[in-house]
């Protein structure tokens, strides 16, 4: 599956420049956000091509879903090195973009992250790899002040064994104990959602974060806290974004509803992001999540890259801290960061919203950092 080029900028007959695009389109992929995902990179290589696109010639989005699958992603990159793409973009699921981000690494393939947040994307330090994403820990610090600052220290976190919900953990541990806050972990595989509002209720937490899948089985879990009587002063919170997207409403109705989440998004978004937020809800015919813009912001800054510094793989890895461009949610320019391996852009915005009890399609921000 690829993006035609527009013939309005770009000249169609010449080479086209181009792009590897994984996303998670299938089960047990979260296809919602891969559907995000691509949209943002589909529009804004329409985009570059209505304006020229890269020296003339036409950019091209070589598409491959990953199903969240790893092995699977490391072999398309694979076969999108080996069709000449230029550079790697998109991929949502850090277990994911970690393998993909090994193997970029090993062929010598530029590789764009544009949702992932784990730390640890890479081994050790590379120039290949790059990311529009904040990191898992600097994010989720940040909630971690938010649970403290409403009073919400003594936590409980439904888990799912992967090295993301278990790097998570650690973050939030590491963060609310020096402030007297504890975290108590409770193993969503093994305990049933009512199995686990009694234990929810012997710790006597203050708040349940769901470091699980969606919709399965965080809509259970979440379902089965709203209908017991002994929580109803327990916060439910989901750091990863899960309430973001609309499928959580759908399939939540109001219980989705006054559940934190962290976003990357600034308060305002300002006309760019505006415009290019409208062109995306009519592309997908529904509102876009800040993953969508993320996709956007990938391939525009990446585009920046190509008409300044040129194709070569090389040279594209050699060029992240030398480029900048005007993302939707500011200016994207990338640096080291200290436990970082890769280049990161340092910082995109982050907050903590919720969806409103008062009117469960709109957001309302409850605290940025």
């Amino acid at each position: 599956m690829s993006t035609p080029p527009s013939p309005s900028g770009a000249h169609p007959d010449r080479p086209p420049v181009r792009l590897g695009a994984l996303v998670p389109l299938t089960r047990p992929g979260w296809v919602e956000a891969g559907r995000h995902v691509l949209a943002g990179l589909e529009l804004a290589v329409d985009e570059v091509n209505e304006t020229g696109g890269i020296d003339g010639r036409p950019l091209e989005l070589v598409v491959r879903d990953t199903a969240a699958d790893p092995e699977r992603a490391a072999a398309a990159v694979d076969e999108l090195a080996g069709l000449g793409v230029a550079a790697v973009v998109g991929e949502y699921h850090s277990v994911v973009a970690r393998a993909v981000a090994g193997r970029a690494d090993a062929l010598g393939v530029p590789f764009l992250c544009s949702s992932a947040v784990l730390d640890a994307l890479v081994e050790e330090r590379t120039d290949w790899v790059a990311r529009v994403a904040p990191a898992q820990s600097r994010g989720w610090r940040i909630y971690a002040d938010f649970l403290l600052a409403t009073g919400r220290g003594r936590i409980a976190v439904a888990t799912q064994p992967s090295v993301y919900w278990a790097t998570g953990t650690r973050v939030l541990r590491d963060h609310l104990a020096p402030r007297g806050g504890s975290v108590v972990e409770l193993d969503a595989t093994a305990l049933t959602p009512e199995a686990l509002c009694d234990a929810l209720v012997d710790h006597d937490v203050t708040a349940l974060l769901l470091l699980v899948g969606s919709p399965e089985p965080a809509v259970p879990i979440v379902r089965a806290v709203r209908g017991d009587r002994r929580l109803a002063d327990l916060l439910i919170g989901a750091p990863a974004g899960q309430p973001e997207f609309a499928g959580w409403a759908e399939a939540l109705g109001e219980d989705g509803a006054g559940i934190p989440f962290l976003r990357y998004l600034p308060e305002h978004l300002g006309p760019l992001g505006d415009r290019v937020r409208k062109e995306l809800r009519e592309r997908l015919g529904e509102a876009p999540s800040f993953v969508a813009l993320e996709g956007w912001d990938t391939v525009t800054v990446l585009a920046a890259l190509l008409r300044s510094h040129g194709t070569d793989r090389a040279t594209i890895a050699g060029a992240w801290p030398h480029v900048t461009a005007e993302g939707t949610r500011g200016p994207i320019r990338f640096s080291r960061t200290p436990g970082i391996d890769l280049w990161q852009w340092t910082w995109a915005p982050i907050q903590v919203a919720d969806r409103d009890p008062s009117a469960p399609d709109g957001f309302r921000v409850l605290h940025t950092g």
